[in-house]
């Protein structure tokens, strides 16, 4: 199933193998009116075979809104998706990024909604929500506890129908300084930003509705007028141009006559024409070239045209790109990572949208790699996939796996309401899934073949060639430069906007009054049921049950990880990690790949700070074949030599591409400065350039035979599966694997003192500077770590706390602004982070510094009982995933902590006083006592941050060593 983007906030959601329940001849599916209670159909789908339904019922009120319901009772909370059939393709040429900015103005306020609520109200009910935008539509979206399901209610017809008179000139301008923010810190401030607006403004004509990026253009946003905007959002924001989503624990008949209430007297909007289909063809090959400011490594794409979503070529493309990249017998992985080693992976895709499409295949090659060489090996690949083609087994195992990723895309309520939202307004009706997978059931080797033969051999396509500055001899011969304007960020040119919810604008007449609903009946909270065991090898295991979806979900976590890493060695835990995927004693890693492959499952070992983890996701019915495989991958690994040499290069090529991202180089050298250069945590995971060029094979080997031991780790497991089947599953690993001794360093953490200091790192010409502030805490464990979350909660937790509410909603100089506890078991510590605009550098760190230290004596008994509320609703959020549950039970083996941990945390916060939260604020977010780290354009902010009173900022290297100053 072809989950849309959604802007970058959601993954695309594969397609499936199975059957939704059938609706006969009206819109109740699944319903008793017109479905068997417990067909074989639905049965089969619960146990995994080949049918699953999604009930709902679908009706459109008279001002043409459309609504879908959908009652799912296994958790107390409400999803609400809202899908406005309005994107970047309803804009025109010179008036661009409207849609995206509506997304924007939509959260701040409407006419009985006040300034700033939508985004703090629905945090402080316990909730999460959120919005994007694409080409093709925009999303908004909501989950709370059910309690609060009406105040969604109001919020979001408020939005729907009552929000255009408050976007005042003030609050036009005002908003725009926040889009120009999320495109600095998305597209300016990183590497290869710009790729997508080349490619499309060369790949589609200007008059095409995809010429233009979603986020449009900062010309065409900055000259809007307040005229042209209302005009936009008469046009396209009517209810008879949406699908509205319910799912969760809803009252069918109660939710009708709430949504009459609230959303019926919209008044209905102009008739907006179905955009037809105009997918494009090239008379020519476009190359084109850009020096890229943040880029460290080249990289190339190949863009060529295809047909728009569901059409049935599509089918066959998607299955194409995962032919021609994914694993290891696929062609362009071969040639060019395996056999040339070129770059350390490959990617290519289909991306069929509503009115065209386009397939890309990606490299980001390695350091110093010329651009036409990767060319040719993608050329020799593409000859050699017209060669020799594919196996029936290749196309077996794309099928299988999508069975999987289906039950994944379902597994929560919001992601139910996003498949019948989007199927529903782009596809006609949700029931349009069966002809959506079975197209996919359908499509043939002679079908991708097809596919391949008339939109890539031999076809004209756009190329890219984005180049590290100064190295513009890497791009391909003969291509011309892209044309990428830079924006120029200059000192105090943006004027201070301060919106005020008192603002007078028209109301709209209603027949009741529109005010604030109270909130329901408090749901009630029912933890899962964990179960616990260990076994004769010190092997701890412990599971939940839970049977909506026929999925099981488990890792094996083995305490240990990069903390048992030697300093000069850091990055060893880190390839173990990864070799440990690349084949058996008895499975090469094509082998072994395709074992994975055929049973739809997806297998992961990665290395943390202190824990190595492997984690599966499969159908229930091959858990124990999954299990298997997984206890081969532990304890026969193949420790081969080329493998090693390839994952050690490609580690060194990604340690080279983060250099060039300045979130990265914060977030890196934050862990310096917290923890001191003596101590392992100061250095990230994957290590460091100059340590994992000194790794050896040897070094993974002594590290597994080491430290990988049963006595140390935990086993996890949650989905359709019984104790008795798991504990009956692990008999093999029980008596393979030998528990051993394990040895932990110890370490001496930096000493916190009240001399805070001030450190800058020069990313020359950045948009955006990182601020990066933070102290330590305590141990993992520690008595006050709940405290401390609390108590964090309403100073950077979310979009409803202070720090995004004093820089995004307040000021504007933000895309968002945040603080959290990075929960460790050596060390904790408490950060805070944001990205702000080049020119307000200083005047956005002095406002968190001062927003930190008038924490405490601006915390009030109002606060307590908000956090408080927050805290404990969003339990409710916290049960409905099987990742979910698997965090739980991670929690309890890793912390020690008791089975019924959460009701015990329920029971502490609520005895909470307003002084304890006060004495967690002084102990442990006391602003004197941090760090602070700057990474932006030395040239313009350097000098300024001289003002602060802090003395003269430290400068520093990306790496974070100490640079000698003039």
């Amino acid at each position: 199933m072809k989950i849309k983007m959604f802007n970058g906030l959601f993954a695309v959601a594969a397609s499936a193998m199975l059957m939704l329940v059938a609706c006969t001849s009206t819109d109740k599916v699944g319903s008793k009116q017109n479905a068997k209670s417990d067909t074989e159909e639905q049965v089969a789908g619960k146990k995994g075979s080949s049918s699953f339904a999604i009930p709902y019922e679908k009706y459109t009120l008279d001002n043409g809104l459309k609504v879908i319901l959908h009652q799912d009772k296994s958790d107390p909370i409400v999803a609400i998706a809202t899908i406005f059939h309005v994107g970047s393709s309803s804009e025109e040429l010179g008036k661009t990024g409207f849609a995206h900015f509506f997304e924007h103005m939509a959260f701040n306020n409407s006419e009985n909604v006040p300034l700033g609520a939508n985004r703090k109200m629905i945090g402080e009910l316990g909730g999460t929500r959120n919005g994007g935008t694409w080409n093709d539509g925009t999303i908004y979206y909501e989950v709370v506890p059910k309690d609060a399901f009406e105040k969604l209610l109001w919020i979001d017809s408020d939005r729907m129908g009552y929000m255009i008179n408050t976007v005042t000139k003030d609050a036009l301008e005002r908003e725009k300084q926040v889009v120009k923010n999320e495109k600095r810190q998305r597209v300016d401030n990183r590497p290869y930003g710009h790729t997508g607006g080349v490619i499309s403004s060369h790949l589609y004509p200007k008059n095409h509705p995809y010429n233009w990026p979603v986020i449009g253009s900062l010309e065409d946003l900055q000259n809007a007028s307040l005229e042209d905007v209302k005009e936009f959002y008469a046009k396209y924001y009517g209810p008879n141009n949406a699908t509205l989503v319910i799912a969760g624990d809803i009252d069918i008949d109660e939710t009708k006559r709430l949504v009459k209430k609230w959303f019926g007297e919209i008044k209905k909007g102009q008739p907006v024409e179905k955009l037809e289909p105009r997918p494009v063809t090239l008379e020519k090959t476009i190359s084109l070239s850009h020096e890229d400011n943040f880029a460290k490594l080249p990289e190339l794409r190949l863009v060529f045209p295809t047909v728009e979503e569901y059409h049935k070529d599509s089918y066959a493309l998607d299955a194409l790109g995962e032919i021609l990249s994914r694993g290891k017998r696929a062609p362009l992985y071969k040639v060019i990572v395996e056999d040339k080693k070129l770059a350390p992976n490959v990617s290519a895709y289909n991306s069929s949208r509503e009115i065209a499409g386009e397939f890309t295949i990606r490299v980001r090659a390695n350091a110093g790699v010329d651009l036409d060489d990767v060319k040719k090996a993608i050329e020799e690949a593409l000859q050699k996939f017209e060669k020799e083609g594919f196996s029936d087994k290749d196309l077996q195992r794309i099928k299988v796996r999508q069975e999987t990723q289906f039950y994944n895309s379902i597994s929560s309520v919001l992601n139910k309401a996003f498949n019948l939202a989007t199927y529903n307004e782009y596809a006609g009706s949700p029931d349009y899934l069966q002809k959506d997978i079975a197209a996919i059931k359908a499509v043939t080797k002679d079908d991708i073949l097809a596919a391949y033969d008339k939109y890539i051999k031999n076809r004209h396509y756009v190329m890219t060639s984005f180049v590290p500055k100064g190295q513009i001899e890497l791009a391909v011969e003969g291509a011309k430069d892209a044309g990428v304007v830079e924006e120029e960020i200059v000192q105090g040119a943006e004027e201070e906007i301060v919106l005020s919810d008192t603002e007078d604008f028209p109301r709209t007449p209603s027949s009741f009054p529109r005010t604030e609903p109270p909130l329901g009946e408090a749901p009630l909270l029912t933890a899962p049921t964990v179960w616990q065991d260990e076994l004769t090898n010190g092997l701890k295991v412990l599971g939940i049950e839970h049977n909506e979806l026929p999925l099981v979900q488990f890792s094996l976590d083995i305490d240990g990880g990069h903390y048992l890493d030697q300093p000069e060695k850091s990055g060893v835990a880190y390839i173990l990690a990864e070799l440990m995927m690349e084949g058996t004693k008895n499975k090469t890693a094509e082998e072994l790949e395709d074992a994975i492959g055929l049973l739809g499952a997806d297998i992961y070992i990665s290395a943390g700070d202190e824990s190595m983890t492997i984690s599966a996701n499969t159908l229930s019915r091959n858990y124990k074949q999954t299990l298997a495989l997984v206890e081969e991958m532990l304890l026969e690994p193949r420790f081969d030599e080329a493998e090693f040499e390839r994952i050690k290069k490609r580690l060194l090529t990604y340690l080279k591409q983060r250099e060039g991202d300045a979130q990265s180089v914060a977030s890196v050298v934050s862990r310096k400065l917290l923890y001191g250069e003596d101590h392992i945590l100061a250095i990230p995971v994957s290590g460091t350039a100059e340590t994992v060029s000194g790794i050896t094979l040897d070094d993974v080997k002594d590290f597994y035979y080491k430290y990988l031991s049963p006595s140390v780790a935990a086993f996890h497991i949650v989905g359709d599966v019984k104790q008795s089947k798991v504990l009956d599953s692990l008999t093999s690993l029980e008596r393979s694997w030998e528990a051993k001794d394990v040895a932990w360093p110890s370490y001496e953490t930096k000493a916190v003192d009240n001399d805070p200091k001030l450190y800058f790192i020069d990313i020359p010409n950045a948009k955006q500077s990182v601020l990066a502030a933070g102290q330590l805490t305590f141990p993992g464990g520690h008595e006050d770590y709940n405290n401390l979350v609390y108590a964090n909660n309403r100073l950077g937790s979310g979009s409803s706390a202070r720090l995004f509410q004093l820089l995004r909603i307040q000021k504007g100089y933000t895309y968002g602004a945040y603080s959290y506890v990075s929960r460790r078991k050596a060390m904790s510590s408490f950060r805070a982070q944001t990205s702000v605009r080049a020119n307000v550098t200083k005047e956005s760190l002095e406002l968190l510094i001062n927003e930190i230290e008038r924490y405490k004596d601006s915390f009030t008994e109002e606060d307590l009982e908000t956090t408080k509320n927050i805290i404990l609703k969003r339990q409710t959020l916290e049960f409905e995933t099987l990742g979910n549950m698997l965090g739980i039970l991670s929690n309890i083996s890793s912390y020690d902590l008791p089975l019924n941990y959460l009701q015990q945390e329920q029971d502490e916060l609520t005895g909470l006083t307003l002084a304890d939260f006060k004495q967690t604020i002084e102990k442990y977010m006391n602003p004197k006592k941090m760090d602070y780290l700057i990474v932006g354009d030395a040239k313009t902010q350097l000098k300024r941050l001289e003002e602060l009173g802090m003395g003269k900022p430290i400068v520093l290297d990306i790496h974070g060593n100490v640079l000698t100053q003039e």
